[in-house]
C-alpha cells in the first residue's frame, strides 16, 4: 500500500514537472517574440533561428486555441495570459487527481 502511494506521488510530481517545463517554453516563447519586436535580434545566427523554430512548433498549435476564441485588443494579445492560467488550471486539476 505505501509503495502504491509513492508511486503515485511519484507519477503526479512527473506530471507536474512536464507541465512546468511546457509553461516554461511558453514563457520563452513570449518573451522572444517581445525581443524580436523590440528589435533585439542579431542579423544572421542559425541557432537562433532554429530555436525559434522549436519554440514556435512546440508553443503556437496550443497558443492558437485561444487565439481564435479571444480577439486581440490593438497592440496587445491577451490570449498567452489565458492560456497560461488555463494551463495551470489543468495542472492543478491533474496532479490532484493523481496524487489522491
Amino acid at each position: 500500500m505505501l509503495l502504491a502511494a509513492s508511486i503515485r506521488l511519484d507519477v503526479a510530481n512527473y506530471v507536474s514537472d512536464l507541465f512546468g517545463v511546457y509553461i516554461a517554453l511558453i514563457l520563452i516563447y513570449i518573451l522572444a517574440n517581445l525581443a524580436l519586436s523590440f528589435g533585439l535580434r542579431p542579423t544572421y545566427s542559425r541557432w537562433v533561428d532554429r530555436t525559434l523554430d522549436f519554440l514556435r512548433e512546440v508553443c503556437e498549435p496550443y497558443l492558437r486555441i485561444f487565439r481564435r476564441v479571444i480577439p486581440s485588443m490593438g497592440m496587445i494579445d491577451l490570449s498567452p495570459i489565458i492560456a497560461l492560467i488555463v494551463l495551470g488550471l489543468i495542472r492543478t486539476v491533474i496532479v490532484t487527481l493523481i496524487g489522491g
